[in-house]
């Protein structure tokens, strides 16, 4: 045994020099390429949660100095949504997102806007006065929506009693921020905060207008100049970074109206990091606008719709706005967005004898995903079509970069 050990460690003395400089060599180039494929791609694959969601791993320095910030538009529970969710045993919401699940929990935060009540002792009913399950609400909470909206135009549309059950879903699920409605004077004067990787956020959420006239004083955050000033001077003193919502009631239509102009403009001068805007159920454009106190304010118009049965297709084609948020500086150092399209199936002769509840196989996808499903509907339009339409909307004023289900978790 000795006589035949000998000329192993013999040679293994000879090579052991070439070896450790071959070892070393191969470190410093991994390290390096490690090091700029995670400048490249600061959000890494999802993780799941234990309630539920996922969210990017940050195994990198760019990932750890990075807040990925995403934001949809309006959760519509229509007639037809409520039915394709229909169960034995009630309501699941769950398999309409199937196809963009991993998207929409794959950030840390996570902006959604419920366009319904969520009362658990009213009947279910759809448009034009909603109230959803109470499971529509959870099911939310599992797609990862996490700063949650209650500000629109349908939030009161069963009243006070409405608003406080939902309220009340959501204190029992996982959240960062829920805004824009109270069941009380005092909790609607109570700014919702909420810190991430050390860096503190206010939330605030207003709509244009209400569909209930008997609404409270207190029930709907209405906005007016007077309500959001006295919000924002109060959060500036207690936040980094401001986030505000913005429902406006001009809808069906691409461009921002007036009202939209004037409010967007007076939260940058206010001081507001980032607006993002709902109701009007069709894509609009983003801007960066001059922000008090240097920078910029990033303002999404509209959102469009991601959950719905619309009849257009502008009232399809919703998608979802990506912010990466430096932590350093407390800006918003990139924008993209990825378009989805809402899908359902119905015949020409239920079209034109608008059959609503004939439609059927009702799913969300990435827009790219999309050209099969989309050539079996009566939308009479293609992928290229509708992302030539978009990429050309979202980049009229700010470069927004265009993600595909490809790109949006590289």
């Amino acid at each position: 045994m000795r006589l035949r050990r000998a000329p192993v460690e013999k040679r293994r003395r000879a090579w052991l020099k070439p070896a450790l400089f071959v070892l070393c060599f191969l470190v410093m180039a991994a390290g390096g390429g490690y090091a700029w494929s995670h400048r490249a791609t600061p959000v890494s694959s999802p993780t799941k949660q234990s309630h539920g969601r996922t969210a990017p791993t940050a195994h990198s320095q760019t990932a750890a100095q990075t807040i990925r910030f995403i934001a949809t538009g309006d959760e519509l529970p229509h007639d037809t949504v409520n039915q394709a969710a229909k169960t034995a045993n009630g309501y699941d919401y769950l398999p309409l997102f199937s196809k963009v699940h991993s998207y929409l929990t794959s950030a840390e935060m996570s902006f959604c806007n419920q366009e319904s009540p969520s009362d658990p002792n009213l009947g279910v009913s759809g448009y034009p006065t909603f109230n959803a399950p109470k499971v529509f609400a959870q099911d939310l909470s599992q797609e990862g929506c996490n700063i949650i909206n209650l500000a629109n135009n349908h939030a009161d549309d069963r009243g006070q009693p409405g608003i406080d059950a939902t309220r009340g879903v959501w204190d029992g699920l996982p959240k960062l921020a829920v805004a824009g409605t109270a069941r009380t004077s005092a909790e609607q004067n109570q700014i919702a905060y909420f810190t991430v990787k050390g860096v503190k956020f206010a939330f605030l959420s207003y709509a244009q207008c209400s569909n209930n006239s008997a609404v409270s004083s207190y029930g709907l955050n209405v906005f007016s100049q007077s309500l959001a000033g006295a919000q924002i001077a109060q959060a500036k003193q207690q936040a980094d970074m401001i986030i505000a919502a913005m429902h406006s009631c001009d809808e069906n239509r691409s461009d921002e109206d007036s009202w939209q102009d004037q409010t967007a403009q007076y939260f940058a001068d206010q001081g507001v990091n980032i607006v993002v805007g709902t109701g009007p159920h069709w894509l609009q454009t983003t801007k960066r606008l001059p922000r008090a106190g240097g920078g910029t304010t990033v303002v999404w118009f509209s959102l469009g719709n991601l959950l719905s049965t619309q009849e257009d297709v502008n009232g399809l084609i919703g998608g979802i706005a990506v912010m990466d948020i430096d932590v350093a500086t407390k800006t918003v150092t990139h924008l993209g967005f990825m378009p989805t399209y809402m899908h359902y199936e119905w015949t020409a002769q239920q079209k034109a004898s608008e059959n609503l509840l004939a439609r059927h196989n009702l799913m969300l996808y990435p827009l790219d995903q999309a050209a099969d499903v989309l050539a079996r509907s009566q939308n009479n339009t293609t992928v290229a079509a509708q992302t030539d339409r978009v990429t050309a909307l979202m980049n009229q004023f700010t470069p927004v970069t265009m993600l595909t289900s490809q790109t949006f978790l590289k």
